[in-house]
Parts: C-alpha cells; structure tokens; sequence
C-alpha cells in the first residue's frame, strides 16, 4: 500500500531540515578549517619571513675577503705565480708528508715553530692548492697591520688575520684589528687557519715553549691540528736579515697526523704534546734536508 501524503510530507520535513543540520555542521567546520589554514599560512610566512631575515643578516656578516672569489684568484696569483716561484728560486725547499693531509676540509687548526720570515710563504707553498686557496693566517697586529703597505700586502698574499699579541706597558692596541674577525670566527665558517704557537720568531732558532691558545681554540671549535715542522728556515733566512742568505740553501717543510686532544686533556697538556710532535718531526727529518753536518737550529754559516 502507498504512504500516506501526509507521512511522505513529514518524512520530507525531517530529510529537509537533517540535510539543513548537516549543511550547518559542515559549514561551521569549514570555516573553523579555514581560518586555521589562515593561521597557520600567517605563521609560516611570519616563520619564513624571520628566517629569511636571519639567513639575510647571517649571510650579510660574512661577506668578506676571507670567502671572496675575487680576493681568492688575486691570492692565488699572488701566491703561485710571485711568492712561490720567488722562495722555491732562492732556497732549495723539500715538502714531506702533503699524504697526510688527505681527508682534510673545512676547518682546521695549522701550526708549526717559528723562526723566520720565510716560514709563512714555505707553509703556503707546501700545501696542496685545495688547502691553501681559503687559509687564513694569522699575523701580529701590532707589525703586520700598523702600516698600510705591510697590511696590504700581509692580507693579498696571506690571507692574514690580525691577532693582538702581548703588549708592552702602556701600549695600544692596533686600530686596524677588527674584533668581528678571529680565528675561532673563520674555523666556525669553515676556514682553516695558520698560527703560530710561540708567538714570535725564535731569536736563536730553538723552539720556544707554546702558548695554549691554539690547543684551546682546535678543542673548542672541534677541528684537528695539523703540527708541522720547518727545518733550516733560521739558517737560510734568520731574525734580523732583510733578505736570505745566498747560495739556495736547504729548508723543508715536513707535515704531521692531524691530532685531536684526548679525552679530559687540557689545553695546557695537549699544548705540549703538539710541541714534542713538531720537535719529534724537526729531529727525524733535519739530516735528511740539511746534512749530516748540520743542526737544524744553528746550521753552518756561508
């Protein structure tokens, strides 16, 4: 039998007014998922905005020589095609254990006795071009950059850095020392860096106690150092000279394993530990480079 008109119209009132219900719901729901999604589109894009704005002043902040292309194929012309050729013609240099250095990018410590002027071109000349292209190499404000000139050409051919040594009572500070810039600052960007650890050139060509900055500064940057030991720099080119002696006489530069500090070793131990590495390797390889006649601090006079 057919329904009653009646229930039908009834049946239809209930449908219509579920079907409006469910309109409602949904239309609530929509809305409350929209303007999530608005909120949510609001607050990445504040995110993203931020970010941008950090990554823009990130990258604004280094921006500098030490990452600069241009300032890099200077260097390298300067590096390869004058200083190079210039210290390879007048002394008679042999490079050891560049093997060694395999596996090494980023950020490192480099470090080696300091006896002369020519220390620095032999350690940038020995390495393999990869390493050197970003070395920076850290200088005595107080002589390298008191002058435009020597702070010019120390920054073109070495990529320095200025580090303010001990001063003498009553001495100020360079002005050209940038505070922003430190070796800390570029091993955290990804640059290794050359220091010296003595702090000065050896007057006599002994090997002077370290300072434990360098061992202090690989730690706490978590990057290795590399030690490595010059032989016959002092005698081809000693303190007080404005020039090597004549006669291209023998120097080497001969390179170490990367080394890290032991567990719970100080600054102070791992310091020291460097120092008898370099003196280690200084001993093993001076008779091979200067003679068995010659030592590797005195050497024989022309």
């Amino acid at each position: 039998m057919d329904e009653p008109k009646s229930d039908k119209v009834e049946k239809a009132d209930k449908h219509d007014d579920a079907a409006s219900k469910l309109g409602a719901v949904a239309a609530d729901v929509a809305g409350r998922v929209s303007e999530s999604a608005a909120d949510v589109k609001v607050r990445v894009s504040e995110g993203a905005a931020d970010v941008k704005v950090r990554l823009g002043e990130g990258a604004a902040d280094v921006r500098d020589r030490f990452n600069s292309r241009r300032h890099a194929s200077a260097r390298y012309v300067a590096q390869r095609w004058l200083m190079k050729p210039t210290i390879w013609s007048i002394t008679d240099v042999t490079v050891i254990g560049r093997e060694r250095l395999k596996g090494l990018e980023g950020g490192f410590v480099l470090i080696a006795n300091h006896s002369s002027h020519l220390d620095a071109p032999l350690i940038v000349g020995a390495l393999p071009r990869k390493l050197s292209r970003y070395l920076a190499t850290g200088a005595a404000a107080d002589y390298f950059f008191d002058v435009w000139w020597r702070r010019g050409l120390t920054s073109l051919f070495f990529n320095a850095f200025p580090i303010q040594r001990g001063r003498r009572a009553g001495a100020k500070p360079s002005k050209h020392a940038d505070a922003a810039v430190s070796a800390a600052s570029l091993l955290s960007r990804g640059f290794p860096v050359l220091v010296f650890p003595e702090g000065t050139r050896s007057k006599d060509g002994e090997m002077g106690p370290f300072k434990p900055g360098a061992a202090r500064l690989a730690a706490a940057c978590d990057v290795p150092i590399v030690p490595l030991a010059l032989i016959g720099a002092n005698i081809a080119h000693p303190r007080g000279a404005h020039w090597p002696r004549p006669g291209r006489l023998p120097v080497g530069v001969a390179f170490g394993d990367p080394m890290r500090p032991e567990p719970d070793e100080t600054a102070i131990a791992f310091s020291n530990r460097l120092r008898e590495e370099i003196l280690r390797i200084r001993n093993q390889y001076s008779a091979d480079i200067l003679g068995r006649t010659l030592s590797p601090s005195k050497g024989a006079r022309p």
